[in-house]
């Protein structure tokens, strides 16, 4: 990125007059790790803040050939096109050092999609921590939606705690399956699946529509299992065939659904001001951890402290808690 920047009052005038390249450069600013980008980032989301939050956040994660592209281009075309909304598409995957996620990817695949003036697809940035990749894809959706986006899609692409940070700031988490691939409920961990608003299985093709019918009465199964929701919302099972654009608008009505049943019970609010308290306590972590690594003199204490752990003459606990002494003590002087 240029040194010659435009002021934070440029980016934000540019992202509220829906000006994609000074979009685009500002989320480029919040993903890097340069502290002098950091700031200028941290400017610009102050001043997009008032005018975000007028969104549906919509969170999916799925096995592995689940086709979630496909269903992204079916989904997102329909939501633009028969609900007349507006879409940003973007990615948490920090295990990705190549391909940017699979949404960088699958752009030649959601060729329409990523095409439609209406539409804005934003692959993951190429590394990093899952803290700081979701921290930074957290504060892309308060861009995205003062740019006037109102339905973000954020799709899950790495595997494991990634699916937890996705649902950490979204509305709505979407889990798309697949039918007859063995038994249904083998390798998806119970705790994705609690997490799930609606379960979506895709590929009911045909040929395929009876052993998606025995996967959604599967999975009905499984989830009266779980304890009810806070929120009072019963999850929801469907089928659909994103390739053949079958069940799409069924997809959506059950997000419609979930959305006035949560605003109507109070909870939607009240989601969203709890995920607001999380993030702040992961920011604050990760700012400590920033301060506390990159200091010269803590880092040349640490390299002791660390052989006397490794040769057992000092406990992990005790030496951290040293270094945690020296750390505040240079901090009063």
């Amino acid at each position: 990125m240029s040194r010659n920047l435009p002021a934070a009052k440029e980016f934000i005038d540019g992202i509220l007059s829906g000006d994609r390249m000074l979009l685009s450069r500002a989320i480029t600013l919040i993903e890097s790790t340069k502290r002098e980008h950091q700031d200028l980032a941290q400017e610009i989301i102050e001043g997009c803040l008032p005018h975000a939050g007028n969104s549906i956040r919509i969170g999916i994660t799925g096995v592995p050939g689940v086709g979630k592209s496909t269903f992204i281009e079916a989904f997102g075309n329909y939501v633009i096109e028969d609900e007349g909304r507006s879409l940003a598409v973007l990615a948490v995957d920090p295990s990705s050092s190549k391909t940017r996620g699979s949404i960088l990817g699958d752009k030649t695949r959601m060729e329409t999609l990523s095409n439609h003036p209406k539409a804005y697809i934003r692959p993951t940035p190429t590394s990093g921590s899952l803290g700081g990749v979701a921290q930074s894809t957290r504060e892309t959706i308060s861009v995205c939606e003062a740019a006037g986006f109102d339905t973000i899609l954020i799709e899950t692409v790495g595997v494991g705690q990634s699916e937890t940070a996705v649902h950490s700031m979204v509305d709505f988490f979407l889990l798309l399956m697949l039918a007859g691939a063995g038994d249904e409920l083998q390798g998806i961990k119970r705790g994705i699946m609690e997490m799930a608003d609606t379960i979506i299985i895709n590929k009911a093709d045909t040929g395929n529509e009876e052993a998606a019918k025995r996967a959604m009465a599967e999975y009905k199964n499984a989830l009266h299992l779980f304890p009810p929701t806070e929120s009072g919302w019963i999850p929801k099972v469907a089928t659909c065939s994103a390739f053949h654009n079958k069940g799409i608008p069924e997809v959506w009505d059950i997000v419609d659904e979930f959305m006035r049943h949560t605003k109507a019970k109070g909870f939607f609010d009240k989601k969203r001001k709890e995920q607001a308290s999380y993030w702040l306590d992961e920011s604050i972590n990760q700012e400590l951890h920033r301060v506390f690594y990159n200091d010269p003199d803590l880092k040349r204490e640490m390299e002791s402290y660390r052989e006397q752990v490794q040769q057992g003459q000092l406990s992990s606990y005790k030496a951290a808690r040293d270094l945690m002494q020296i750390f505040l003590n240079k901090k009063k002087k």
